[in-house]
Parts: C-alpha cells; structure tokens; sequence
C-alpha cells in the first residue's frame, strides 16, 4: 500500500517532551499529598502519550474526582512552564520536510488538548508542515487517541480512504488508537515507548531513529 497521509504523534514523536511532563505530574500528585509516588522522574515517564485522567487513575490508584483535581493541578504548572520544558527530536524537521517535498499529506494526531498541541508546534516553528493539527478536546476529558485520529482523517478528506493514511507515534495507545481507526502504525523507540510495547500492540514498523523513520517512509 502506497500511503498518501502521514498522522504524527506530538509527545515522544515529534518532540521531546518528558521533562515537562513529569516535573508537572510530580508538581500535581505532590499537591494531593501522594509526593511518595512522584520521587522517581523517570518512572512517571508512562504518562508521557496517554490521556492524563485514565493515567492518573492507573497510576496512583485515584478515584474519577482525584483524577480531574490532579488534572487540574498539573495544569497549574504545565501550562505556564512545563510545555516549554521540551525539544523536537533530532533530525526530525529534516523528516518533515523531506515528507512534505515528496507530496504527503501530514497531520498531527495527539491526546495532549488542542491548544497546547497548537502552541508547542508553533513554539518550534513546526506548524507549518502540517496540514492539520489536532489535539483532544479539553471539554472531553475521557477522549481517546482513536477519536482525535477519527476527526483528522474528516478534516483531511480521508474518512473513505483510510487505507491511505498512517499513524506514527512511540506509545500503545497510539497504536491501538490507529487500529480502532482502520490505520497501521508505525512505532518509534526513540521516544518513550520500547520496541516490546509497541510490538505487542501491534506496530507494522518499528524504527529507532528519525533518519531510520526517513528512511522506511522514502
């Protein structure tokens, strides 16, 4: 199959956006009194991907209402700092632009909310290689990856020919999301899922590098 439409990932796919992510989440569980939980950074590293709401619940055991408070807080602390704690990936400007040159058509797929997807890329000076951009609906916060991916693939035309299109991204629910959206998925290690994760849910790819992701799209 010769893809047309190429939907990325933001977080671990196109930037690298950890250190945000967890010094916020350490900020919100410490604020709940759960500081016991946020010591160690790297570990809460599995929330970089996945809804917030549904990982603070897995993660710390919180109820439903803990969730939205602790969404809540990491907002506090995200927004005005943790979303400039963050870098593209190396090299992958260059993936971008090549893509665009050889006519596909690319679009941005996160589960992190509309505005701040928005305001990272435009940070990066990255929006203008995409032709569209979406986020999750911060009104809505138990939409899945597969919903983001369902409305990119209507504002791009290609709701009848997701045949066509494929979903890049470095976590499992990234992958699975593009499963239940009729889309393959190919799976980066160099964010923060690991090559067993991403196999397991089913990846047709799995790539290391951005140049080796340049690569299997040329």
């Amino acid at each position: 199959m010769e893809y047309k439409a190429l939907l990325f990932d933001l977080d671990g796919t196109l930037t690298a956006s950890g250190e945000g992510i967890t010094k916020c989440v350490q900020y919100a569980l410490e604020k709940l009194n759960k500081g016991e939980l946020a010591q160690d950074l790297k570990s809460l590293e599995v929330f970089v991907g996945p809804p917030l709401l549904e990982q603070f619940m897995a993660y710390a055991g919180l109820s439903e209402e803990e969730a939205k408070k602790a969404v809540q807080y990491y907002r506090e602390r995200y927004l005005p700092i943790g979303i400039f704690e963050n870098k593209p990936y190396e090299g992958i400007e260059e993936v971008l632009k090549k893509m665009k040159e050889k006519g596909y058509v690319l679009a941005v797929a996160s589960s992190k909310p509309d505005s701040m997807v928005k305001t990272v890329l435009d940070y990066f000076s990255l929006t203008s290689y995409f032709q569209v951009v979406k986020g999750s609906d911060i009104t809505k916060p138990k939409m899945t990856k597969a919903e983001v991916i369902e409305e990119v693939l209507e504002e791009l035309g290609f709701s009848e020919k997701r045949e066509c299109a494929i979903m890049i991204g470095d976590r499992y629910h990234d992958v699975l999301g593009a499963k239940s959206a009729g889309l393959e998925c190919i799976g980066v290690t160099y964010g923060y899922g690991d090559f067993q994760e991403l196999k397991q849910a089913g990846a047709v790819k799995i790539v290391n590098s951005t140049q080796e992701l340049g690569k299997i799209l040329c």
